[in-house]
């Protein structure tokens, strides 16, 4: 494995990008414009103190977002202090990787095609998984070779993805197959597409976000030879 955890996470933030992101303090925060929690959350910097939190939370809320930090796996200080002030852990996430050529694969032309912009039929089965224009907007404002690729099963449009580049890695976002399509291997192909895709494009490696409590996507992953890199989570505060 060539990439490493911090590289990982600047991929997260190039390919995933949040509409606008400021230090406030020892805080970045994120504006997500409604584009879920990955370009919403707050992280810290070096030199936060417990005393600080509430100016990160001053600055959700006026942004209209949720109180919502993202914890790496170090960040425990931050963790134990969070949880002191009653904030939940939600969606714990793996990241995983594999080198490229791993993924490559003779598939047919038609089997995931890149294009960009993404077609309608794409954005039609985005929005049936819960992907609708605010996450699209994110796949937009990424800078850098990027995609969407659509994927086909007896002839109709079946699934659909986002991979963007960054410094040498491709990751993948946004992995929808129709519910009529699923459990006929087209996941499998998604990604060999990608990989395909990304090598190209003179990515070393490919990898993909996923939820620990997803078993079918981490089932699918492993069964691909990526292995886990890192992983993270979310702190939210209710009510």
């Amino acid at each position: 494995m060539t990439v490493s955890a911090q590289a990982l996470f600047d991929t997260v933030e190039a390919t995933w990008p949040a509409a606008e992101t400021r230090r406030i303090g020892p805080w970045l925060v994120r504006d997500g414009k409604g584009g879920g929690k990955r370009v919403s959350a707050v992280t810290p910097l070096p030199g936060w103190t417990p005393t600080d939190i509430p100016q990160a939370e001053a600055a959700c809320r006026d942004l209209g977002q949720d109180l919502l930090f993202q914890l790496r796996p170090e960040e425990t200080a931050l963790d134990s202090a969070l949880a002191a002030r009653g904030y939940e852990v939600v969606d714990p996430v793996d990241l995983l990787a594999c080198p490229v050529e791993a993924l490559t694969a003779d598939l047919h032309r038609l089997a995931a095609i890149p294009c960009w912009p993404p077609l309608a039929v794409q954005t039609e089965i985005w929005a049936t998984g819960g992907i609708g224009p605010a996450r699209l907007a994110v796949m937009q404002r990424a800078q850098g070779p990027k995609t969407a690729l659509l994927g086909r099963h007896d002839d109709h449009a079946a699934a659909t993805a986002f991979v963007a580049i960054h410094d040498g890695t491709a990751m993948l976002h946004g992995l929808e197959v129709a519910s009529t399509a699923r459990r006929q291997g087209i996941g499998r192909v998604m990604m060999q597409g990608a990989a395909n895709w990304a090598a190209r494009h003179g990515a070393r490696d490919l990898a993909v976000l996923v939820v620990k409590a997803n078993k079918p996507a981490q089932s699918l992953y492993r069964a691909l030879g990526m292995t886990p890199v890192t992983d993270y989570f979310y702190r939210i505060k209710k009510g």
